[in-house]
C-alpha cells in the first residue's frame, strides 16, 4: 500500500491544528475566572472587571468584598472612586469647549486665571493637558496630607500651590502633575459658566445615561458604594479620609464598570468631540525638543503583547483603577478596586491579553537555570530619573527591588528574559562591550538601565 506524502502532511497538519485549538479552547470566561479567582478571597477588598468586544460587554463580574465589615460581596453594580481616570473626562470637556469656540488649547492660562503667577513663562492649556507645564504637583507637597480632610474651593486649592517654584520651563519635560488638572477644572468653570461638577453631569453623565456615575462626595449617599481600604502589615483598615473637593478635576469621579463602558463607547463613536480632537488626546504628544511622549490628553499610548492600546490608571485613598482600550481589536477592559494597595493594572493588562488571544507568559512556565546563570545578572541598574533597581539572588531565585520599594521575584523564560508574577512586566538582560544592561517593558513602555 502506498501513501500520498502530501496527504500525510495535510493530515498531520490538521491534527496539530486540532491539538493547538484544543489547548486554547478554554472559554475566555473560565480563563478570567481562574486567573482572578485565585487572587480574591471573600475576606479581602474586591475588584469589578468588565471586558467588552465591539462595544458590548462579554464579561462582567466582581470578586472579593465591597464591604469587609458587612461581608458584602463585590458586584459589577458597585460604585468605586476611579481616581485619575477622571482626567479623561476633564480633557474631553476642554476639547468640547474648544470645539464650541470658548477656548483654545494654545491659550495661555492667564486668559482664564489672570492673576496666576507664571514666573515669566507662558503656560498654555496644552501644557496642563499633557503634564508639561512645569507647575509643581500639589499631591507631592508635604502639606497635602495635612490638608486631606479639608474641603476647599478650586481657587482655595490653587492658592496652595500657585506660588511654588516652577520645576522646569513649560513644554521642555514631562512630569505627571495633578495641579495641571486642577487648573483645567477651573478653566472649564470660567469658560463654560458652570461648575465642573455641573458641566460633567449635564454634558457627559446625563447625555450618555451614566446613571451610576457621580462627582464624588464623602457626604452624599451613593447607592452601592464600595467601601475603600488600605493594607497594613497586620491586615486591612478603612482608608484615610479624603475630601473629594481636593482631587477635583484630577480625580474625584466615581463610577461603575458598566458606566465606563458607556463612556468608552461614546468616545469611540465621537459623540462628544470630533475625531480630529480625539486624535490629539490619544496619540501622545511631543516636547519642544521634538521628543515624543506617550501621554496625550487624559490617555496614554501603550501596548499589550504587541497590540497598541490607549489607557489610563487611577489611584486615590482606598481605591485603584485601570482602563485599557485596544483599537485594533476593538476590545475594552476596565478594572475597579476598593483598595489602594492592589495590582489592578497588572490584572487588567493580563485580562486584556487573554481577551485578544495573546496571554502573557506565567511564572509556572519558567525554566530552570543554575545559580551560575542567574548570578550573571546580579547587580544594581541605574535608570532615568535617578531610579535604581537591584537584582539579587537567593536560594536559586532572582529578585528585583526598586530602591525604596518591595523586593519581588522575577522568573526566567529564557536565559536572558525574566518576568514578574503576572507576566505583564518583563526584564530583558544583555551585555554590550562587557557592560550589563536590562530593558524593562511594562504595558508596551520600555526603559533601559545600565
Amino acid at each position: 500500500m502506498t501513501t500520498n506524502p502530501h496527504l500525510s502532511k495535510v493530515i498531520i497538519g490538521c491534527i496539530c491544528l486540532l491539538l493547538s485549538v484544543s489547548s486554547f479552547a478554554q472559554p475566555l470566561e473560565q480563563q478570567i475566572d481562574n486567573y482572578i479567582g485565585t487572587q480574591y478571597a471573600s475576606d479581602v477588598p474586591g475588584v469589578s472587571i468588565l471586558v467588552a468586544k465591539d462595544g458590548k460587554a462579554i464579561y462582567s463580574k466582581g470578586f472579593g468584598s465591597a464591604n469587609l465589615e458587612s461581608a458584602l460581596k463585590a458586584d459589577p453594580k458597585n460604585v468605586f472612586e476611579i481616581g485619575s481616570i477622571t482626567k479623561q473626562f476633564t480633557a474631553v470637556a476642554i476639547l468640547m469647549l474648544e470645539e464650541q469656540g470658548k477656548l483654545s488649547i494654545d491659550d495661555a492660562i492667564t486668559k482664564f486665571i489672570p492673576d496666576y503667577p507664571t514666573q515669566g513663562k507662558t503656560i498654555t492649556v496644552h501644557h496642563l493637558l499633557n503634564h508639561t507645564s512645569g507647575i509643581k504637583s500639589y499631591t507631592n507637597m508635604p502639606s497635602f496630607m495635612v490638608l486631606a480632610r479639608t474641603d476647599m474651593t478650586p481657587i482655595e486649592l490653587i492658592d496652595k500651590f500657585k506660588n511654588e517654584p516652577m520645576e522646569f520651563d513649560p513644554g521642555t519635560q514631562f512630569n505627571y502633575n495633578n495641579s495641571g488638572y486642577i487648573l483645567l477644572g477651573h478653566i472649564i468653570e470660567v469658560a463654560s459658566g458652570q461648575s465642573y461638577e455641573d458641566f460633567i453631569q449635564a454634558n457627559i453623565f446625563d447625555t450618555v445615561g451614566m446613571t451610576n456615575s457621580y462627582y464624588g462626595s464623602m457626604i452624599k449617599l451613593i447607592p452601592n458604594r464600595a467601601r475603600g481600604y488600605s493594607e497594613t502589615e497586620t491586615g486591612y483598615r478603612n482608608a484615610d479620609y479624603l475630601s473629594l473637593t481636593l482631587p477635583y478635576a484630577a480625580g474625584s469621579i466615581m463610577s461603575t464598570t458598566a458606566d465606563l463602558l458607556k463612556w468608552q463607547n461614546t468616545i469611540s463613536a465621537n459623540t462628544f468631540i470630533k475625531r480630529s480632537s480625539l486624535d490629539k488626546a490619544i496619540n501622545g504628544s511631543t516636547l519642544e525638543s521634538g521628543e515624543a511622549i506617550s501621554y496625550g490628553y487624559g490617555w496614554i499610548k501603550g501596548a499589550v503583547n504587541g497590540s497598541p492600546t490607549v489607557e489610563h490608571s487611577g489611584g486615590i485613598f482606598g481605591y485603584s483603577s485601570n482602563g485599557i482600550y485596544l483599537p485594533e481589536e476593538n476590545v475594552y477592559v476596565i478594572g475597579l478596586t476598593n483598595c489602594d494597595c492592589g495590582n489592578v493594572g497588572e490584572i487588567v493588562s493580563n485580562v486584556a491579553a487573554m481577551a485578544i488571544g495573546k496571554p502573557f507568559a506565567k511564572k509556572e512556565d519558567a525554566i530552570a537555570l543554575s545559580d551560575a546563570q542567574l548570578s550573571t545578572w546580579v547587580g544594581a541598574y541605574a535608570f532615568d530619573a535617578g531610579v535604581v533597581r537591584h537584582i539579587t539572588l537567593k536560594n536559586n531565585q532572582l529578585y528585583s527591588q526598586r530602591e525604596g520599594s518591595t523586593n519581588l521575584e522575577i522568573y526566567p523564560m529564557t536565559a536572558t528574559n525574566f518576568i514578574f508574577d503576572g507576566g505583564a512586566t518583563a526584564y530583558d538582560f544583555s551585555t554590550e562591550n562587557g557592560n550589563r544592561m536590562v530593558t524593562m517593558t511594562n504595558n508596551g513602555t520600555a526603559m533601559t538601565g545600565t
